[in-house]
């Protein structure tokens, strides 16, 4: 094998943090080499190239990979993949982008993990921060790339969200404000079927922090409850849950929300943006995060009144003949369905379906049975839908042929006053490029109807 070199970091992977990561090596002096399995993006390569630095696609050349002092490894390429296992065995360190970038600013790091409501609660701490006026960038698993904008632009804060997998590979960076929305099964097919090693993954956003830290966290969650006392967290604690019990800092109480630490801060529930009990949550963990950081009430309480939300996440698309259509197309998980559903108001025809990470239904199926008047089963694989809801004898429509159809039968099925909701449950992967690609069909067919 030829000689390690001090100064050569290869990137596997060159997505938004595959090729930001390259940039920040080159930018930083070192001998840079990304290499990608698949086909690179015509907008990373023109990246690359614009900085001068060799790639390849369409597969590795494991002599250029093997001499690195480091190896970067975008989120997406599972731990256990072979060439990531041969750099183990022989001691190349193994890190995220994340993990890298850090090294590189002294920027303060806002970060939010957790099962569900991260996007929306990433957006709304980035929200407040920009209003507030304070030099902020938006990074993670939304917005550029932390790496990208270490290089190119200097913050001096970051919002940050981060999934499992970005965590699995960060070793010595620290968040000054660390937030934990929730913790349910997802993903456990990259966790060897283990919750444990899920949640491990999850706790490591705590990893570094010191009693000058913050910790914030959803106080109802019974896995993060059980989880506090074994991960030795020195950041001090911010609780939030919906109503002030067991030590909670943040809560609604005389339907105002309050925030007891550390300045005291309130505002009436009414005046928030988002509506439901998921987004209060996601209102309550970005109102500590903003306060945490210093913030004044009165840029706190516009910014949590004025926020826009996210695609694809409960928006609104249109009222069609009295029947309204919601696209939850980021619902990749039945945790995050449960959460639209328990927040419709009206009779729901709900379609579902898709790329499947070994679901467990039974968690949303009382909600279905009280919340929906018809299901529209959308995948090729609609099966394991029929085993959990064709019981509950709602009328069902069954389709593998595209958002079209689906929508149709949707807009069939649904009475006047009802509400049709995109929320699948699955990843994408079976019918549609990205969950984004699934909400803008599902907004597009919606408009032509």
């Amino acid at each position: 094998m030829e000689q390690h070199n001090n100064r050569r970091i290869v990137i596997l992977g060159a997505g938004e943090s595959g090729t930001g990561a390259a940039v920040l090596a080159k930018v930083k002096g070192f001998d840079t080499f990304v290499s990608d399995a698949s086909l690179i993006k015509d907008k990373y390569k023109q990246m690359l190239d614009k900085y001068g630095i060799c790639w390849e696609e369409g597969g590795h050349t494991e002599r250029l990979i093997l001499n690195a002092s480091e190896v970067v490894k975008s989120p997406g390429i599972p731990c256990d993949a072979p060439l990531v296992l041969k750099l183990r065995k022989q001691g190349t360190p193994v890190i995220s982008e994340i993990e890298f970038a850090g090294r590189y600013t002294d920027a303060r790091m806002i970060c939010v993990t957790g099962s569900n409501g991260k996007t929306t609660t990433t957006s709304l701490i980035y929200h407040i921060f920009k209003s507030a006026g304070l030099n902020v960038g938006l990074a993670g698993n939304i917005g550029a790339s932390l790496a990208l904008q270490v290089a190119t632009e200097k913050h001096d804060y970051y919002v940050i969200e981060l999934s499992s997998f970005q965590l699995d590979n960060m070793y010595s960076f620290r968040a000054n404000i660390a937030v934990l929305m929730n913790i349910t099964p997802d993903h456990l097919d990259r966790y060897g079927h283990c919750m444990q090693n899920y949640v491990d993954a999850k706790f490591r956003i705590t990893q570094n922090q010191t009693p000058d830290d913050a910790f914030v966290f959803w106080n109802d969650d019974p896995i993060i409850r059980r989880e506090l006392d074994r991960h030795g967290i020195k950041a001090q604690l911010y609780p939030f849950a919906a109503v002030k019990e067991g030590g909670v800092i943040a809560y609604v109480e005389d339907n105002e929300v309050r925030i007891d630490k550390p300045i005291a801060f309130n505002m009436e529930q009414e005046e928030l943006a988002l509506r439901g009990t998921h987004n209060l949550y996601n209102s309550l963990a970005a109102g500590i995060s903003a306060n945490v950081a210093g913030i004044k009430k009165e840029f706190i309480r516009k910014a949590l009144s004025d926020f826009k939300g996210v695609p694809h996440r409960l928006e609104y698309v249109a009222t069609v003949r009295k029947v309204r259509f919601v696209n939850d197309s980021k619902a990749t998980n039945v945790n995050s369905c449960w959460y639209a559903l328990q927040s419709m108001t009206a009779k729901t025809v709900l379609i579902l379906g898709g790329k499947d990470k070994g679901n467990d239904y039974k968690e949303i199926e009382e909600l279905v049975r009280q919340k929906c008047s018809a299901l529209v089963y959308l995948g090729l694989h609609n099966e394991k839908l029929h085993a959990a809801f064709d019981h509950l004898g709602l009328p069902v429509a069954d389709v593998n042929t595209g958002m079209k159809d689906a929508v149709d039968a949707a807009f069939r099925l649904a009475r006047e006053g009802e509400t049709v909701l995109l929320s699948p449950c699955c990843a994408s992967f079976d019918l549609f490029k990205s969950y984004e690609d699934r909400g803008d069909q599902f907004k597009e067919c919606v408009r032509k109807l």
